[in-house]
């Protein structure tokens, strides 16, 4: 049962969620002596994001949060990265989107322990990250199954994962600079 507390989670959650799902990453290089250029790298903060709310809250705030931005984006609204509707389920991106449920469960595992260990968040976070990556390749490779394009499957799997898992890894080290006001915090309560 639900009482208003995890009501307000939840809605925290899913703002959370999509609010970091419309920010995309930026990044800065100084091209001449006084100029910066700045690329757009074709990620957003989402999955950073969920880390830290699976970290926050438990795993049945973040999984129903989650799953009503699912079915606002398949079914209402276009809110996802590249999009929404039905039709986003013949994309690779919906694959990488359900590998999310299992980033979430290995992360929270790491709720069970009243202090968080650094070196227990990287390892976790390196895990989920993997299952996450997995879950969308699979999918990918299910989609080029049905399609039976061999070079869709290899784009995808360079766009899709070669080309992000890095920045993922990379997100993990600022992330575990939030594990002392964590455990600081749950020691309060």
């Amino acid at each position: 049962m639900l009482n208003y507390l995890k009501v307000i989670e939840i809605i925290i959650s899913l703002q959370s969620i999509y609010i970091s799902t419309m920010i995309p990453v930026f990044v800065s290089i100084k091209e001449s002596n006084k100029l910066f250029q700045s690329l757009e790298i074709p990620i957003t903060w989402q999955i950073p994001t969920i880390i830290l709310l699976s970290l926050i809250f438990k795993r049945k705030v973040v999984y129903i949060a989650f799953s009503i931005y699912l079915f606002l984006g398949l079914f209402i609204i276009p809110i996802f990265h590249q999009g929404g509707s039905l039709g986003y389920l013949l994309t690779p991106n919906f694959g990488y989107l359900i590998g999310i449920y299992p980033l979430i469960k290995i992360i929270d595992k790491l709720n069970t322990n009243n202090k968080i260990l650094i070196s227990e968040f990287l390892k976790s976070g390196i895990l989920a990250l993997t299952a996450m990556h997995i879950t969308g390749i699979l999918y990918s490779f299910s989609l080029m199954l049905f399609y039976n394009k061999l070079s869709n499957f290899l784009y995808n799997l360079s766009s899709y994962s070669l080309g992000k898992i890095g920045f993922h890894f990379l997100m993990l080290i600022p992330l575990s600079l939030l594990i002392k006001p964590i455990n600081y915090s749950r020691y309060k309560q």
